[in-house]
């Protein structure tokens, strides 16, 4: 049996997903209300019976060293870990992960001290279920170097990923970034046909994205590394690697979302909560496992609720209605709120009845929704404190704002930071 051992990106700035990432690491940002975004690729390992994980991190990274620490406890005899390698200072290297590609290459001596074969690396932004050890098999069936992921994709969607040109025998042949041009899409187009023959419904998709997940022979990624200066594989590594290389594709024709933007991220989690969610957490063989909390059930009263996941701990008021929205854990909603088309992520812990009044006396609102407030469209973070009365909807229809002081707008939703505080009846 070949022996794998996986390496998960995570250290990454966010930028795209700010302010969601103001405070904490793309990774660590909670996702469909008690989860966070490193749980998915690690629970696909597990599930794939790969036991042996290392996550990369360098941007604040605090909470998600918690969050790992507190959930990923493996049997001292079964020979498994997840273990975090922050990015440090040494003798060789003074300077901060400059891609994705050098952050593996810090971390060589990490995966060269036991006798892997193979090595394995993920992102840990993305949502999707897979068996990896259907793609551990197409690359030694095909004898290939270095394996990537790749879903079918449109036009649109092939002109900002990294798209591949495949021969025959599905070896890849070209590697362009992001084609803009009608002479660089044509040049990585796929055959309908070839996708047929291999039981994928083409239906317009012509083009095979890398979707970011790659695997390679442990000595030939580690000569990879060492001989050259590449520092993002995407952008520089498999461009010269299929060059003197064999990198093969494996084919993945299910869902798989690239959460990278605060609208990407926004429509991922209201899909979850559709009647028929593209995205199942509730698989009972294969669950998305998380840190486990001991949170008593949610408490509702006389409450409307549609198309809705409702979290551990939370307490909704008398008369709200929650529409196409995502409640996350320890959520205080008051009576009468109105909330559609939201994730409201929730707290990290309950307050108080002495907080309670220390809230009075300072007018302070409580941790989570007042009272008569109607929120739409928007991303609540954890432990945000909103008055009675507020609004939340921009019904300018504002595309994108960073300048005010409570909120940040992108791609039209409004997304109150971490520990903000917006007083009674403010609108938005």
């Amino acid at each position: 049996m070949v022996r794998v051992i996986c390496l998960i990106l995570g250290g990454g700035r966010g930028t795209r997903l700010y302010p969601l990432t103001k405070s904490r690491s793309k990774p660590a940002v909670p996702i469909a209300g008690k989860y966070r975004l490193i749980d998915i690729p690690i629970s696909n390992c597990i599930h794939s019976g790969l036991n042996e994980i290392f996550v990369l991190t360098q941007f604040n990274s605090v909470s998600l060293h918690r969050h790992i620490a507190n959930t990923y406890k493996f049997d001292a005899f079964g020979r498994g870990m997840v273990e975090v390698l922050a990015a440090q200072q040494t003798m060789q290297h003074e300077s901060w992960y400059q891609g994705t590609a050098d952050a593996v290459r810090r971390n060589i001596p990490y995966f060269t001290e036991n006798r892997y074969d193979l090595v394995l690396i993920l992102s840990g932004d993305q949502l999707y279920r897979m068996n990896f050890q259907d793609m551990i098999r197409t690359h030694l069936e095909t004898n290939s170097e270095a394996t990537i992921a790749a879903l079918p994709v449109g036009e649109q969607e092939a002109m900002s990923c990294g798209i591949m040109r495949i021969d025959a025998g599905g070896r890849v042949t070209d590697f362009e970034e992001k084609p803009k041009t009608p002479e660089k899409l044509d040049r990585v187009r796929t055959s309908a046909d070839w996708l047929e023959r291999l039981g994928i419904k083409a239906e317009g998709r012509s083009y095979l994205a890398s979707m970011g997940i790659y695997l390679f022979n442990r000595s030939t990624l580690v000569e990879m590394l060492a001989s050259g200066t590449a520092t993002d594989f995407g952008k520089e590594l498999f461009p010269q690697a299929i060059e003197s290389h064999r990198v093969q594709t494996h084919l993945f024709d299910g869902y798989w979302e690239d959460i990278g933007t605060v609208g990407a991220f926004h429509k991922a989690n209201i899909d979850l909560a559709s009647d028929n969610p593209p995205f199942d957490f509730t698989l009972g063989d294969l669950p998305v496992y998380t840190r486990p909390r001991y949170l008593p059930c949610s408490r509702l009263s006389d409450v409307t609720v549609r198309n809705s996941l409702i979290s551990d701990g939370c307490v909704i008021g008398r008369g709200s209605v929650i529409e196409n929205s995502v409640i996350g854990v320890r959520a205080q909603i008051a009576e009468n709120v109105t909330i559609r088309n939201t994730y409201i992520m929730g707290a990290d812990s309950y307050e108080s009845p002495q907080q309670g009044q220390d809230n009075e006396r300072a007018h302070r609102p409580a941790i989570g929704v007042g009272a008569d407030s109607i929120i739409e469209n928007a991303i609540i973070d954890k432990n945000a404190r909103i008055g009675r009365g507020v609004r939340i909807q921009n019904e300018a229809g504002i595309v994108s704002s960073d300048d005010a002081p409570h909120y940040v707008i992108s791609d039209k939703i409004v997304v109150i930071p971490k520990y903000t505080i917006l007083q009674d009846r403010v609108v938005i």
